[in-house]
């Protein structure tokens, strides 16, 4: 009998590896130690008590050969430096926008974005929140609205294009507000908080013929374009035969400026970016960098990462590159979902989301599920996650109740060129783990909460201790089906 042969060939990471650094398996009573002491938030963890780290792809990217050289040609001048002049017409080549302010991060940006554009009352639509954006828009005296398409809610939904902007809320808003009282659209590429979900250019072209016939701006939260420029070129027609540079230069065409954190798509430890067509929004965002991040031609950031960014741009847009840390994130999506785990689909481009309501159906959303099977995740095999759900969703600033998102969501994020497919294979090893003791796993109570941003420092206790079985006691189940039973309802308070 002839075999077929697949059509379908493997591929491998475009590098190899120069330099390692050693990480350590702890044991599962250092571990609880650990997370008790980081009263069980991830976030509080320190990194050596860490094994696998899985908290964020921001900053976290192994640099190239290229781009430490690149270091040791830092012009360290205060003003006019070299690597300014480099990363700007960098950007000027790959993005397209003309006038280009630095940034210690994307945060920077966003803040000046947010200072230079919002008056108070100012209404700022976007494709689902993200934390910093909202709350930086919310500083300004901005209100934040959500107008992705329904489908970003609904984790089960196969919609190639989650991060796509619902046109009839868009024309609702507009119409019930006024364009005047709409400085911008917030668009984010690959958005994170839905799972990565990227949005066609179909849909963007939409987005900005309507706004252009209201004088509203488009501004484009650039972080993860790049991938989102991978998605377009996989799932959109006619786009399978351009290449990423081409699609991420089309991109931005439609839009009239981004804020931009390196950190992500950008292959670089710190350092992000604001960019303009206009330059009086490119005067007004210089004289606010000089306030709050340093002179317009550093923005706190050194000579040297300047450079680096550089170099990461030209790196990081390369198909080959996204196909393979694309193609990791998948690896790890596939082996989490055959075996019956929920997870959040299509997968996206930068992590893995485990579905907590489904994981977790005997908690309710007060028992803050994703934070607790983060906590769990950690407890068994020292990978540590973050949770995307009620408790980064904070409180409305109004009100001053929980908000409570439809997506409660556990981020396994890969960091780019940093893991190899084995440590994938212990991740997924963990989740499955935790999957079939999920009963012993517990909610938790708040005990103390920072009124902004409480996702990164707020303390939690459980209500009733964790019952996690061993790694090696659960081996022996592991060729068994497992379900996923339905979710429980939320609990009274949520309404």
């Amino acid at each position: 009998m002839t075999r077929r042969r697949s059509n379908k060939r493997s591929w491998a990471e475009p590098f190899k590896i120069k330099v390692v650094e050693p990480i350590k398996m702890t044991t599962r009573k250092e571990r609880l130690r650990a997370i008790e002491t980081a009263c069980y938030n991830t976030f509080l963890l320190k990194s050596s008590d860490v094994y696998i780290d899985l908290l964020t792809d921001s900053g976290t990217s192994a640099m190239s050969d290229y781009q430490w050289a690149g270091l040791m040609q830092g012009d360290e001048a205060y003003a006019g430096s070299a690597n300014f002049y480099r990363l700007e017409s960098t950007i000027q080549q790959y993005y397209g926008y003309p006038y280009i302010v630095p940034t210690h991060q994307g945060r920077g940006a966003e803040h000046i974005l947010s200072q230079i554009l919002i008056k108070p009352g100012d209404i700022v639509p976007g494709n689902m929140y993200f934390t910093t954006t909202r709350l930086h828009q919310e500083l300004a005296g901005g209100v934040f609205e959500d107008i992705i398409i329904d489908e970003a809610h609904q984790p089960d939904s196969l919609h190639p294009f989650k991060g796509n902007i619902d046109l009839d809320k868009l024309s609702a808003l507009i119409k019930k507000h006024g364009a005047k009282r709409i400085p911008y659209i917030s668009v984010e590429a690959c958005v994170n908080m839905a799972g990565g979900q990227p949005f066609s250019l179909a849909n963007l072209k939409e987005v900005k013929e309507l706004c252009d016939r209201h004088g509203i701006l488009v501004i484009l939260d650039a972080t993860r374009a790049m991938e989102n420029a991978w998605f377009i070129k996989e799932r959109e027609p006619g786009y399978s035969d351009r290449s990423c540079a081409q699609i991420l230069k089309e991109i931005c065409d439609l839009t009239d400026g981004c804020t931009m954190s390196g950190k992500k798509d950008l292959l670089v430890n710190i350092g992000g970016f604001l960019a303009f067509r206009d330059q009086d929004h490119y005067r007004k965002a210089s004289e606010l960098v000089v306030v709050y991040e340093g002179l317009h031609t550093y923005g706190g950031l050194a000579g040297r990462d300047m450079e680096a960014m550089a170099r990461g741009i030209e790196e990081a847009v390369l198909d080959d590159h996204l196909q393979a840390r694309i193609g990791q994130v998948s690896y790890l999506g596939e082996k989490i979902e055959q075996v019956g785990i929920p997870i959040v689909q299509p997968l996206g481009g930068h992590a893995v989301y485990l579905d907590a309501r489904k994981f977790l159906p005997h908690l309710t959303q007060d028992e803050f599920p994703a934070q607790a099977l983060a906590a769990a995740l950690y407890i068994d095999s020292g990978v540590r996650a973050m949770e995307r759900g009620i408790v980064s969703a904070g409180r409305d600033p109004v009100t001053g109740e929980h908000r409570y998102p439809e997506l409660e969501l556990v981020r396994l994020t890969i960091p780019r060129r940093v893991y190899t497919q084995a440590h994938m294979d212990v991740t997924a090893e963990s989740v499955e783990s935790c999957f079939e003791n999920r009963q012993g796993i517990k909610g938790l109570r708040m005990t103390y909460e920072p009124e902004k941003l409480r996702f990164f420092q707020a303390h939690f206790e459980p209500k009733a201790p964790f019952i996690l079985e061993d790694m090696a006691e659960m081996s022996a189940k592991r060729n068994k089906p497992v379900t996923v039973s339905g979710a429980q309802p939320r609990s009274n308070t949520n309404k």
